[in-house]
This record gives C-alpha cells, sequence and structure tokens, in this order.
C-alpha cells in the first residue's frame, strides 16, 4: 500500500508541471511557510513523505481531528507547491503481497 501511494503521489505531483491542470497558477511558497499555515489554518502535521527519482519530495500532510488533508510536492529549488487536498483522510494498514507474487 505504501508504495501504491507512493506511486500515485509521484504521478499526481507530475500533474503540477502540466500548464493548467489544477490550478490557474500553481500554489508554492517557501517549504516552511507551507508547513507553518497547513499546521495553523487547518491543524494538519506531516504524515508521511518521499523522494522522487528527480530529487523532489512529496510530502502528506493531514489532521486526525478533521480528516484534511493536503498533498505538497517541494522542488530541488526549496519551492514547495499544493499539489491536492481533500477531506476523509485515514491511515490504513494494508498488507503488501509477498515478494515474487504480483498484486
Amino acid at each position: 500500500m505504501d508504495r501504491t501511494l507512493f506511486a500515485l503521489s509521484l504521478g499526481l505531483a507530475g500533474l503540477i508541471f502540466i500548464p493548467g491542470s489544477l490550478h490557474a497558477e500553481p500554489q508554492c511558497a517557501a517549504h516552511q511557510l507551507v508547513a507553518d499555515q497547513l499546521a495553523r489554518k487547518y491543524g494538519e502535521a506531516r504524515r508521511s513523505i518521499g523522494l522522487a527519482s528527480d530529487n523532489t519530495v512529496m510530502e502528506l500532510y493531514a489532521s486526525s481531528q478533521t480528516g484534511t488533508w493536503t498533498m505538497t510536492v517541494t522542488l530541488p529549488s526549496g519551492l514547495t507547491c499544493l499539489v491536492g487536498s481533500g477531506d476523509n483522510f485515514e491511515t490504513t494498514k494494508d498488507t503488501l503481497p509477498a515478494k515474487g507474487n504480483p498484486a
């Protein structure tokens, strides 16, 4: 599940580079500013992180109180951009298939 979520996250992260895909202008700022605003406005804290082959960092922030979540991507330059957000976040404990068994 973790690898699937990570792969899906990176696919979504790639959307920010397609002009006009999610917003007319990407919503980007310094990483600390984004993290602080997500904590202050939505009570969200970082729940997971992953590194892509192009050195972009995907982070998933969520609030266990409100169920809101936000996905960000931080570029090698340090600029952090919002990729997506939503409601009803929950943590799961899915098991991975044994190695060598296709899912």
